[in-house]
């Protein structure tokens, strides 16, 4: 077997096969719990993939949101599609495709944030990533909406040398189709 080895790459230079490839990937991954518009979300940012002789062993992906906290706009890296394929997984290879996105977040955005699984979540704990204290919400079709069921689950990272917004105040997310985060 060969040594894993980690890519990223933009989508726009992902070929149509290995965007098929990942999309497949996530479909076995979640269970078939992976939508349209999930893979929709995980689109137009950086990727970053973990493959050895036998296929992609874990993929994420980190794209561009806007946040805003009490009334400022946040330019943020948002973290989506993180997997490890089942029969690999607690051998590091989260933690390798976590790295590489946190070193884009850490280069071209505010902060970080994601919403986690149960099961995701020590990963994101482990490397530093902190529950939100505060509200969660998203700018909706008829006004700001509130998202109390995102609340406990959504996790932020300062970029280095940043701080986070102040704890006190609500992320309001931006709208997007299917899951908002």
């Amino acid at each position: 077997m060969t040594e894993p080895t980690l890519r990223t790459a933009h989508t726009y230079r992902l070929a149509p096969v290995a965007l098929d490839e990942i999309r497949a990937f996530l479909d076995t991954a979640f269970e078939g719990g992976f939508s349209d518009d999930d893979w929709d979300h995980g689109l137009g940012g950086i990727h970053a993939c973990v493959r050895d002789g036998s296929g992609l062993l874990a993929h994420g992906s980190v794209v561009q949101r806007r946040v805003i906290h009490e009334g400022r706009s946040y330019r943020i890296g948002y973290v989506e599609a993180v997997a490890v394929r089942a029969d690999r997984r607690r051998e590091g290879l989260g933690d390798r495709v976590m790295a590489a996105l946190e070193e884009v977040v850490d280069g071209a955005y505010a902060f970080g944030a994601l919403s986690a699984s149960a099961a995701g979540a020590p990963l994101y704990a482990g490397r530093g990533w902190r529950v939100w204290p505060g509200r969660i919400a998203v700018q909706g079709r008829h006004g700001v909406e509130r998202l109390p069921d995102e609340e406990g689950s959504t996790y932020v990272r300062p970029t280095t040398g940043h701080a986070l917004p102040a704890a006190s105040g609500t992320l309001v997310f931006e709208w997007r189709d299917g899951d908002v985060l």
